[in-house]
């Protein structure tokens, strides 16, 4: 028996583990990847049970891309996943069948027509929106020219960007106990989050994303909450986000670091520039400190019950 594997290249650390991606240098090639991801994730929304905020629909960062992860389907199920290192859609059904989509320059309506193709060779049917949500406009997938760039260089970059913003967000969420998203790619904005929740309702949200119904928000912030992220946008390379809904008094004006970090009165966020992590002595400290900095800013003035909802995730360690 032969096997083949792909050329590997050593594992990074430190600051070497970061890369630079400039957003002005791939911006065709995000807003392509964007729609891609957009088809894809809908495959969850239109298979999936709904789960609480529509955590059922995201992708989740892999150690080849992003994926959906398992998707039922009648008796079965199958999963999608796009690998930045082969660069391919992979399709796989629990019937046996698997497919791929290359990942390359082509036009939104081409790689929606062979994903569709490649659902129908496994017997997978799927019934969703053939139009994306929260951009505008709203080109229908089967008649988008416009978006047609793919940078293979640039989108491996931007999957280890999510790479190290997915491992460092990862930690973040073992230091709560209480209700918590995972760490997940939300396709309708493009941005990888993490969201901690108090255990309180929340006023009903007022909506107004773009091509996206105002009860698609209303379910998604029902609950009080403190979010935070990562997406390609905001900086030259990106930015780290953190907000919290709704937005209690005094939380604006909470210190929080590392040195870079601001509240953007613009975007009702604080913001932190993905090259000042990058370029930072030890980005894995640069970003914790935002994260939980952040995080304080919603807890300490939201009035949340902090020592019944953390926890030291190192707390068993002893026992081992």
């Amino acid at each position: 028996m032969s096997t083949h594997h792909s050329p590997t290249r050593p594992a990074a650390s430190g600051r070497a583990a970061w890369p630079s991606l400039q957003v002005a240098d791939w911006t065709a090639t995000r807003d392509t990847l964007h729609m891609w991801t957009q088809i894809v994730g809908k495959l969850r929304l239109a298979h999936a049970p709904l789960l609480n905020h529509w955590w059922q629909v995201t992708l989740h960062v892999t150690p080849r891309g992003l994926a959906t992860g398992p998707v039922p389907y009648r008796s079965g199920m199958f999963d999608a996943e796009f690998d930045f290192v082969d660069h391919q859609l992979r399709i796989r059904s629990s019937e046996g069948g698997d497919r791929s989509v290359a990942l390359a320059p082509k036009s939104v309506a081409a790689f929606y027509a062979e994903t569709m193709e490649a659902l129908d060779a496994l017997g997978i049917g799927a019934v969703f929106q053939r139009r994306p949500n929260e951009v505008d406009p709203s080109i229908p997938f089967a008649e988008d020219e416009q978006h047609a760039a793919y940078d293979a260089e640039a989108a491996h970059l931007f999957w280890r960007q999510l790479l190290q913003a997915d491992r460092v967000m990862g930690q973040f969420r073992a230091h709560f106990t209480g209700k918590a998203s995972p760490v997940h790619f939300f396709w309708g904005a493009m941005d990888l989050a993490c969201t901690r929740f108090s255990g309180r309702s929340a006023p009903p949200h007022p909506g107004g994303a773009p091509n996206c119904g105002d009860w698609v928000m209303v379910e998604g912030y029902s609950r009080e909450l403190s979010s935070c992220g990562f997406w390609p946008g905001g900086g030259e390379e990106g930015a780290f986000y953190s907000y919290a809904y709704p937005e209690p008094e005094g939380f604006a004006d909470h210190p929080v670091g590392p040195k870079g970090a601001y509240y953007s009165t613009e975007n009702g966020q604080f913001l932190l520039p993905y090259e000042t992590v990058r370029t930072a002595p030890e980005p894995d400290r640069a970003l914790t400190e935002f994260l939980h900095t952040t995080y304080e800013a919603a807890a300490e003035h939201g009035g949340w019950e902090r020592a019944q909802l953390e926890d030291d995730p190192r707390r068993w360690r002893r026992t081992q």
